[in-house]
Order: structure tokens, then sequence, then C-alpha cells
């Protein structure tokens, strides 16, 4: 049979693979790395001089522990402690926190020399080991130039039980699956990338190069961002073959809901999950999640669910100033998943089959997808999440008018230079903009966006009574991340 060698660097040293024609899927699914945007800022981090432990923070299953692993890479030792596979590393840390003693204790039993400057300690799995989080700030005291790196998968319930795990000397970082740019990356599309990255509303793309985009972002609607669902689709082009990887994620996340605290029963937290897929993008009600359980439990259910990132609350606000949080009320609040291809195997675990849907989503025209709305306000919403930096925790709200016969309702409201921007979200190329003019003219903001199938664009009216110029600026749904580079 014909056989492939594979030689590649890692470590200072060269590794070579031999293997047979049909390893080739195995071998592209578990080897390839995918650049992502968090790789900027972890390179930034290693070249500052006085740089602090890293706390990598985010959802299972998001790249976290892949994306380190390619930092090590380029030092030249790399010492990986997972203290989920490898327990009998807690012993180091629990006698004191002493860090030269632990640094060499570490040495001793990895085989590894721990040299400031030249090595990355990558503690994952740290959620584990209690005392490991709180040793994170006497590294910066006591070893300062050695790099630190440290992750955990529902870490936040651990940092919830501590009473300090080291302000200011501790940075965080926070990671999501992957955003329609990275997914673009990892399909060898950089040039179109550029091409994206250069139209702008008053130099739309050509027609042929909006409608390929437009082809990826539906594939990107049904695949997601879960990295090892991307690199699936990547080696294979094969749907069915993704949705066994997203729903092998899925039981992974309801596996989980044991750990999170013993009295939340798993049984209410799945179904909050599934309920909270159903009710994507409108007002979350409690009621619609069980009747079998009180909604404090409900609610406790979903303030879970949010700390282990596989929630995203947006909050309302009335947006009369800033910050924007001053004014939100957390009794209306939609919810988010983290990812949108786990949300569509939801539905489908939730509902039945929605074949109808999948296909409508690759095949319908533009216009037509209008009806999958909360499929693009979703992602909208994680785009601009995912668009922010990393380096922060952020809140996403919406604007909602409810006087008598004058509803009216934004998708989302955000913050440019210092001023109140409105979000309007569209599934396809048309449809009104009611509630954007109101909320425009009410708060008297000049410059709001819509997104949507539409190509770049710009639309302008002038107040008859104000003589004001307002400005709706189009940036396309497959464009979100140009916004936050482009408005300053």
């Amino acid at each position: 049979e014909e056989l492939y060698v594979w030689i590649f660097p890692k470590n200072g040293k060269l590794y070579v693979w031999i293997f047979p024609k049909m390893g080739l899927f195995l071998l592209k699914t578990c080897i390839m790395y995918s650049k992502r945007i968090i790789d900027k800022y972890l390179q930034d981090w290693v070249n500052d001089d006085n740089h602090k432990p890293i706390l990598l923070r985010g959802a299972r299953q998001v790249g976290k522990s892949s994306a380190v692993r390619n930092l090590g890479n380029s030092f030249e030792v790399y010492l990986e402690i997972n203290f989920e596979r490898n327990p009998e590393y807690k012993a180091i840390f629990e006698p004191n926190l002493d860090i030269p003693r632990i640094v060499s204790q570490l040495s001793a039993m990895s085989g590894k020399r721990v040299v400031p400057g030249k090595t990355l300690v990558f503690l994952d799995e740290i959620q584990e080991c209690k005392e490991a989080i709180m040793s994170l700030r006497f590294f910066k005291e006591d070893m300062p130039q050695l790099h630190v790196v440290a992750a955990g998968s529902l870490l936040e319930f651990a940092l919830q039980e501590l009473p300090t795990f080291g302000v200011g000397r501790i940075h965080s970082m926070f990671m999501y699956p992957m955003t329609f740019d990275e997914f673009l990356v990892a399909n060898s599309q950089d040039m179109l990338i550029e091409a994206k990255n250069s139209a702008s509303p008053t130099c739309p793309l050509p027609e042929p190069i909006h409608e390929k985009l437009i082809e990826l972002y539906r594939v990107y609607m049904m695949v997601g961002g879960m990295p090892e669902v991307v690199s699936t689709w990547v080696a294979t082009h094969d749907y069915i073959r993704c949705q066994k990887v997203q729903d092998d994620i899925i039981v992974t996340y309801e596996d989980d809901f044991s750990k999170y605290k013993k009295r939340v029963d798993p049984i209410l937290l799945r179904q909050t999950l599934r309920s909270a897929a159903i009710q994507v993008t409108n007002k979350f009600a409690y009621s619609q999640v069980s009747t079998s359980y009180k909604s404090e439990k409900i609610k406790e259910a979903v303030s879970l669910l949010i700390l282990a990132g596989i929630l995203i609350p947006v909050t309302h606000t009335n947006a009369n100033g800033l910050p924007l949080g001053s004014e939100a009320n957390d009794r209306y609040r939609k919810m988010l998943l983290l990812d949108n291809g786990l949300l569509l195997r939801l539905l489908n675990m939730s509902m039945g089959d929605i074949s109808s849907i999948t296909e409508q989503i690759l095949t319908a025209s533009a216009t037509d997808l209008v009806n999958k709305g909360p499929m693009t306000e979703l992602i909208a919403g994680l785009e601009i999440l995912r668009s922010k930096p990393l380096n922060m925790r952020h809140e996403l709200y919406y604007w909602t008018r409810q006087e008598k016969n004058s509803l009216a309702e934004v998708d989302y409201v955000d913050v440019r230079n210092s001023k109140i921007l409105p979000i309007e979200i569209k599934a396809g190329t048309q449809g009104g903009m009611k509630s954007l003019w109101i909320m425009i003219r009410e708060k008297k903001i000049q410059t709001a966006i819509r997104h949507s199938l539409e190509n770049f664009g710009l639309i302008r009216n002038e107040d008859g009574e104000t003589e004001e110029i307002r400005e709706v600026i189009v940036w396309p749904v497959y464009a979100i991340s140009n916004v936050w580079k482009a408005i300053v």
C-alpha cells in the first residue's frame, strides 16, 4: 500500500510520521492547528517583559489547550501538567506555595528543566487543584520571568469558591469558539479575508466575491466554530461527520452537569439548555423550561450555564447614557448559545427532525433566509462578542420599547467612541428598520449599524424637523469583525 511521510519540527526536535493513505483523515483531524485570534494576544504576552501568569478562560473544547500547545512551539522547553490526567502533581502544590520549591519539583517529576525566559509552563485542568490556582499570584512575585499559563474546564466554578486568586498579579484572557474569520482561515480562504477587510460602506465588494462569502457564511451557519468540528469539515466536507462531533460535544457538556453543584439537578440543567435553544434570541421565559421545578431552581440552573460559558446573556438596557450596564434590567434577558452549530444539534434533539431548516440555510435564496432570523441574530451576537479584545470580559445588550401600540426592539446596543451604537440584524437582504429609526430619533443618535446579507452600503435619512443627517451603515453579516476595525 502507498505510504505517506510527514516531517515536522517541534521543541527543537525533528519528528517523522509514516502512515498509510487510509490514515490521512485521522492525521489531519488530530494534528492540524489553525491560526486563532488569541495567538497574537499570547505572543504579545510572551514579548512583554512585565508579563503576568495567564488564566485562560472559556467553555470546554473551544481550543484553549491547543492554542497554548501551539505557543509552546516557540519555546525551548514546553512543560504541560494536566491535573486531571496526572493528579499526582497536586501533591507538589499542597504543602505550601513556595515557588522555587514547586518549580524544582516540577522539573524533577517531569524530567524537563524549567528555566525562566526559555520554558513555558502550562497548568491544564487547573480547577482540579485549587492550590495551583492560588500559586499563580506568587509566580509573578517570586519568578516574574517564567512564562506560566493556566486553563481548565469549569474553571469559573473553582474561582467562585476562592476568596481571592491574585488580583493585579494574574492576567485573564477569554477564549471562544472560532469566529467566521477564523473559519475562513481554517479553510485556506485568506485572500477572501483580505478582500473583505479592504471593503467598506463606500467601497462595496464585487458581487462575485460577495456571493462567495455568503456561500461560506451558509456553511459556517451549519458547522459553527467548535475547533474539532471545523477540523472535521476541513478534512471531509461532510456535514454528517460534523454533526456526530457536535453530538459528542453536547454529550460531554451534559456529562459535566453532575460536577456543577450538587444541589442542582442535572436533569434540570439538561432541560434548561434545550429550552434555551428553543427560545434563542427571544426574551427568556423561565416558565417554558419546566413545570416540575420552582423558578428559583431554574434561575440557578441558568446562572450555572452562564458561568460555564455555555449560555451568553443579552440584557435589556434603556440606553439613555453610559455605561449601558447602569440601566440594565436582568428581568429582561435573551439567551445565546456559545455556538451556532451546537444550537442546530440541540434543536434537532429538542424538536425532532429539523432537516427543512438546514436545507433552507444551505439552498434558499437570500430573501428566503429571513425566516432564519434567530440563527443570524445569534451568530451576529457571538461575532460582536468575539471581535472585542480578548483580555477582558464583555457584556451584550439590547433595547426595547414596550409602550402601548408602539412596540420597538433593536437587536443589540453597543458603545463606540463613547457613543451609543444601535445594531440591527436582518437575515435576508430586505426588511424595514422601523424599530431602529425609532431608537435613533428618541435617543438622538447619529450613527447605527445594520448587518444583513446585503453588500456594504450606507443609508442616510435626513430628519426634516432638525435637519440632522442620521446614518445607518450596512455591513454584511460576514463582515461584523470589520466594524470594530473601522469604527473608532
